[in-house]
């Protein structure tokens, strides 16, 4: 299994960015994803999930209406669109796919600041 996340960067307040995480060693359609993040000196949280059919899984609260996941399962991906990003959204994101024991991929920053 591999997951492989990419998109993060420095965005100012305000800005966007999308995340993606590409799956592979595993049959993508068959299984839920989700993300979770990191801040430094924080424990890692659930951010949200989606199901193998595309149901949306238990959006964090502060993300709410800001944050929206979506998976291509032709393309064995998982996206993450933030937007009206807050400095509060620094964080590592991870992406993860639970197969008897979660799984993790390397992480990708995300840095909100002016």
């Amino acid at each position: 299994v591999q997951l492989v996340e990419s998109g993060g960067g420095l965005v100012q307040p305000g800005g966007s960015l999308r995340l993606s995480c590409a799956a592979s060693g595993f049959t993508f359609s068959n299984y839920g994803m989700r993300w979770y993040r990191q801040a430094p000196g924080k424990e890692r949280e659930s951010v949200v999930g989606i199901s193998s059919a595309g149901g949306i899984l238990n959006y964090l609260d502060s993300v709410k209406g800001r944050f929206t996941i979506s998976r291509d399962n032709a393309k064995n991906t998982v996206y993450l669109q933030m937007n009206s990003l807050k400095p509060e959204d620094t964080a590592v994101y991870y992406c993860s796919v639970h197969k008897g024991v979660r799984l993790w991929g390397q992480g990708t920053q995300v840095t909100v600041s002016s």
